[in-house]
């Protein structure tokens, strides 16, 4: 069985495409295939140590789901069946997708979302990301001068994607137990 869960939602793909260039870094011993949350199964979802949960910024701020006019469910109706949870014990890493020209006051605000509520319930949330190199006003994810998760603007920074998730897969190895 693989080592880390790896968990998106999405609505454009953006995210989906993200998550699969994660899964290109792991071998399928150390990591799973990435699942869309609005076909996740709990208990699959729960019998992971670690986990990677990935997600868009939508509209004003929102959680992708189907209050964000997205097609089909996701983190917005799976966080609900998860809610009674313990999550302690778990090592959990975050990233976000947004559009900081277009939503400059809402930065990757659903990193801030999952971060809350896995770190509410006993989560240890790892892989904080430096905000130097963005150009936003306001992101709820920001924590001082570091955001909670990796933020990624695939709208008018994706030429530097591919960097920041090499760096930021490499501050996380240590934290799931992988050489860095």
């Amino acid at each position: 069985m693989a080592k880390i869960g790896l968990f998106f939602g999405t609505d454009t793909g953006n995210t989906r495409k993200i998550a699969k260039q994660i899964k290109k870094s792991f071998d399928d011993e150390l990591m799973a295939k990435p699942v869309n949350v609005s076909s996740a199964d709990v208990e699959d979802f729960l019998r992971y140590d670690y986990l990677i949960l990935g997600s868009p910024t939508l509209g004003d701020g929102l959680l992708p789901g189907l209050s964000a006019d997205c097609q089909q469910e996701s983190w917005e109706e799976f966080l609900p069946r998860i809610e009674d949870q313990d999550f302690s014990g778990k090592t959990i890493a975050i990233f976000g997708l947004g559009d900081q020209i277009t939503y400059p006051d809402e930065f990757v605000d659903a990193i801030y979302y999952l971060y809350e509520f896995f770190d509410q319930r006993g989560g240890r949330v790892v892989g904080r990301w430096p905000a130097q190199g963005y150009d936003f006003e306001h992101s709820a994810a920001l924590d001082g001068d570091e955001f909670l998760g990796l933020a990624l603007d695939q709208d008018n920074q994706a030429g530097l994607t591919d960097d920041r998730l090499s760096a930021w897969l490499g501050l996380i190895a240590g934290d799931f137990g992988l050489p860095g």
